[in-house]
């Protein structure tokens, strides 16, 4: 987790210092889904090698972490984190490459749009040639979805389990806006 903490400590610098209340009512629905009704979302594990973490810690910042889920067996982990709407998913992710590019050891591509949802963006990065990294930002119904993963590079099979956290999210955060209208 020591590498992507330093990722979730610039998330908070790029973001706002803005509180974002932490789950009051979320549920494990089954051994693989994890509802958190209070901030509109549902994640899935790939696999029973995922642990999930479910939380009500806030970041130094006051960025809300409902979620963290780590892999053992790969060296995965995933944070998901909710900051409040104070920037577009688009500058969030210029703010939080911008720190990342002036760590040592880091690498950090541009952000990008992702087929995710509309408006979301991310990028992937590389932290001192061995772990590997991808940053997804969505808009949700309480705030800006921050969906952070690190796994060594060495790690077959590490990247299509973020990809697939990554989509169950985005899914969950889709399907919670159609049902409200929007």
């Amino acid at each position: 987790m020591r590498w992507l903490g330093v990722v979730v400590c610039l998330w908070g610098c790029a973001g706002t210092r803005g509180a974002v209340k932490p789950a009051a009512e979320a549920k494990q629905v089954d051994g693989a889904r994890y509802v958190d009704s209070e901030h509109g979302f549902e994640v899935v594990r790939p696999s029973a090698a995922w642990q999930l973490d479910a939380t009500s810690r806030l970041s130094p910042e006051g960025i809300a972490m409902p979620v963290m889920l780590k892999n053992d067996e790969n060296g995965a982990q995933v944070v998901i984190q909710i900051a409040p709407r104070a920037a577009t998913p688009i500058e969030y992710a210029e703010r939080l490459t911008s720190g990342l590019r002036q760590q040592p050891g880091f690498v950090s591509g541009d952000p990008e749009p992702l087929r995710l949802a509309d408006g979301a963006v991310g990028f992937d990065f590389e932290m001192v040639d061995s772990v590997a990294g991808r940053v997804a930002i969505v808009d949700g119904r309480e705030g800006v979805f921050m969906l952070m993963a690190t796994w060594p590079k060495s790690s077959p099979g590490a990247a299509a389990d973020v990809a697939f956290i990554f989509e169950s999210v985005a899914d969950s955060l889709r399907e919670n806006a159609r049902e409200r209208g929007m």
